[in-house]
């Protein structure tokens, strides 16, 4: 996967541990490809703005639907008009394509 869009389409792998996280060039090429998003150690996080609390708490609730479709669960900080989203792979303490197909689906619902 190259690009937003194809992360976009693509879909999260079952992560159990055993795997090793993507390596320093990996998650900095697929960084590369989403806007806005920065690394932080093992994870990737981006923060959204919104005009009111309802619009906020829409974005957070169907964050939390497209979440649980993938199976792959982002940690979220929510205030007035703004959200973080912060994805990392727990199971292999670091960073894998799914914190990045889950980031590039966010950012798709965020443009609707």
């Amino acid at each position: 996967m190259n690009t937003v869009c194809d992360l976009a389409k693509g879909k999260c792998k079952p992560c159990e541990g055993g795997v090793p996280p993507l390596s320093d060039a990996e998650a900095e090429k697929l960084l590369a490809t989403l806007d806005g998003w920065t690394r932080q150690g093992n994870s990737i996080g981006k923060t959204y703005s919104f005009k009111n609390y309802h619009e906020t708490m829409a974005f957070v609730n169907a964050t939390a639907w497209i979440s649980h479709r993938e199976d792959h669960h982002p940690d979220l900080a929510v205030g007035w008009g703004q959200c973080t989203v912060r994805y990392t792979t727990h199971a292999i303490g670091g960073l894998s394509e799914n914190d990045f197909i889950c980031a590039a689906k966010i950012d798709a619902l965020f443009g609707l």
